[in-house]
């Protein structure tokens, strides 16, 4: 069971195929389409290039392959009440559909070929030779694992059009109404009555009785004798237009909106928010294993489900991780990003009970979520042996003694076992164990046969340097309206090479909320005001690992950093 939300940076094939079976409620992905053109690398650093080269190494054949594999995985994790969103263009759509989703799927659970309109005009090159009309659309194939698939049908609100077309009638009272019809589908082979209503015989939706309740209540109107009868339905109680599978509603996002974060093709949240609610409830799990910019899980976090985001690249896990950390707040539930290697002081000095969660799972545990009569234990392996996680350096005797204790009252019976086949009867997680702790785990081997493990973080993650950070600030110029105009400059170095620079011009209560996302450079310039200001930068490097330095800065005449 997926019990926190996660980000992972990493091969989408290789983390798939660790997933369990039958775990996520949904997978939406948005995998780079079959165009083979450089603007595929979005971002630039070397996981996302390595991905180019694999999947364009070839042409369409190797293309689809590379999808395949991966599709394969995807749909034996899903849960047999899932479903799969796969958002594909032109360049490959129907090879997608006949040759990886229909095979893996099944042609039975194709449930739609939605068509999303992006935009009502594109800039393209007609009147200069070409012979074909441009694209404004985008496909996504929605399938399901089984026909037991969840799914609520979406609405949207009418348009003056529409109300004006359909909802004509209006009552003394001001409602606005529609009449529907109440001729029974089918007649008699669908089990609908006849009868003569107001002097007109048909097979109906309702019962004869039901008939009479609906024309007594004022609901039931005839426009003329001899006119077949039908029901008034008010506006009030409409749901909106039935979205079918056009989407035009939704527009891709422009330059100024306000959820741009600066990746080229990153969706509209509208478009995830359709999706998630139309096709899972609260507390699924929805998979995007090509994160990108991070809306799946923006959203997915905003619409009060677990997720889990995957992508090769550091800039795309690292830019959605700030994404997310901007969103949060009090009701927020806690998430982890998962990198390739991790920084000391960071997991050394951050939040215990986050430490202890983050941990257990990369040791492939199950945390102890209960925190109360746990007798101090944080977790269990699969095979429930107990786990304890110490955020310490030098670890000592008195600890293993005390897990011993709390081992042995925790589950008697699993600790007689373990013991009697010569198990661990339970795992002490830490940064490094003093020279006690070790004599006692050794003396309780060899005299008692009792066998703890005692597990330094690093042999569970890889622990790395995080990157060194200077920042230098100029005081360029005032301009007419008195704002002071300052350049900053960022310098940062890492063994592993750096990555990008994000900026906090509004630093505050210790949350890094950044306004700038991506920056490759590491030079900005700002204007600002007479007053003190608290700015925060932060570099991260090719591991993902990161740095922050805050500068207090006082404008008033002169700019001085404190």
């Amino acid at each position: 069971m997926q019990e926190i939300n996660k980000l992972i940076l990493g091969d989408n094939l290789e983390i798939l195929k660790t997933m369990e079976s039958e775990s996520v409620d949904l997978i939406y992905l948005d995998p780079p389409f079959f165009s083979n053109r450089n603007y595929e690398v979005i971002w630039g650093d070397s996981g996302e290039v390595r991905s180019f080269e694999d999947r364009f190494s070839g042409g369409i054949d190797h293309y689809i392959s590379w999808l395949k594999e991966r599709v394969i995985e995807m749909h034996r994790i899903l849960k047999p009440t899932g479903s799969i969103f796969l958002h594909c263009d032109w360049h490959a759509n129907s090879y997608i559909r006949v040759q990886i989703l229909d095979k893996i799927f099944g042609d039975k659970n194709f449930r739609n070929e939605i068509v999303w309109k992006r935009a009502e005009t594109i800039k393209g090159n007609h009147g200069q030779g070409k012979k074909s009309l441009d694209y404004n659309s985008d496909t996504i194939f929605y399938y399901s694992k089984s026909l037991n698939n969840t799914f609520k049908q979406p609405f949207k609100e009418y348009d003056d059009k529409y109300l004006e077309n359909f909802y004509k009638y209006e009552d003394p009272d001001g409602r606005k109404y529609r009449l529907v019809s109440m001729i029974g589908p089918g007649g008699e082979s669908k089990g609908n009555p006849k009868y003569k209503f107001l002097g007109v015989e048909k097979f109906w939706r309702y019962s004869e009785k039901k008939m009479n309740e609906l024309y007594e209540a004022g609901l039931i109107v005839q426009t003329k004798p001899g006119n077949v009868p039908q029901k008034k339905q008010y506006l009030e109680s409409g749901k909106g237009v039935a979205i079918q599978n056009l989407w035009d509603d939704i527009k891709a996002l422009s330059a100024p909106s306000k959820e741009t974060i600066g990746y080229p093709t990153q969706k509209p949240e509208a478009l995830l928010h359709r999706i998630i609610e139309m096709a899972s409830n609260e507390e699924d799990i929805i998979l995007d294993p090509f994160v990108g910019g991070g809306t799946t899980v923006a959203v997915a976090d905003k619409l009060n489900r677990r997720w889990i985001g995957i992508d090769q690249s550091v800039a795309a896990i690292k830019v959605t991780e700030a994404r997310m950390q901007n969103q949060q707040d009090l009701f927020s539930k806690p998430f982890v990003t998962q990198l390739h290697k991790y920084d000391y002081d960071t997991l050394r000095y951050t939040d215990a009970f986050e430490f202890e969660s983050f941990i257990v799972v990369q040791f492939g545990g199950t945390n102890n979520t209960k925190q109360r009569g746990d007798f101090g234990l944080d977790g269990k392996t699969r095979e429930n042996t107990p786990i304890q996680v110490k955020r310490s350096d030098n670890i000592g005797r008195n600890v293993v003694d005390n897990f011993l204790s709390a081992v042995k009252r925790y589950d008697k019976n699993l600790y007689d076992k373990n013991k009697a086949e010569i198990k661990p009867v339970g795992f002490i997680i830490a940064f490094s164990f003093g020279k006690g702790a070790v004599q006692e785990v050794a003396r309780l081997k060899n005299e008692e046969n009792i066998i703890i493990k005692l597990v330094t973080v690093e042999e569970i993650i890889p622990i790395a340097k995080k990157p060194k950070l200077t920042v230098e600030i100029r005081d360029i110029a005032t301009d007419d309206k008195g704002f002071r105009e300052i350049e900053f400059i960022a310098k940062g170095e890492s063994e592993a090479g750096i990555e990008f620079y994000m900026w906090d011009f509004d630093y505050k209560d210790d949350k890094f909320s950044a306004d700038i996302l991506l920056d490759k450079i590491g030079q900005h310039t700002q204007k600002f005001k007479a007053g003190k200001y608290s700015i925060a930068v932060k570099v991260v490097d090719n591991e993902g690992l990161e740095s922050i330095e805050v500068i207090q800065l006082k404008v008033n005449g002169k700019v001085e950093r404190s």
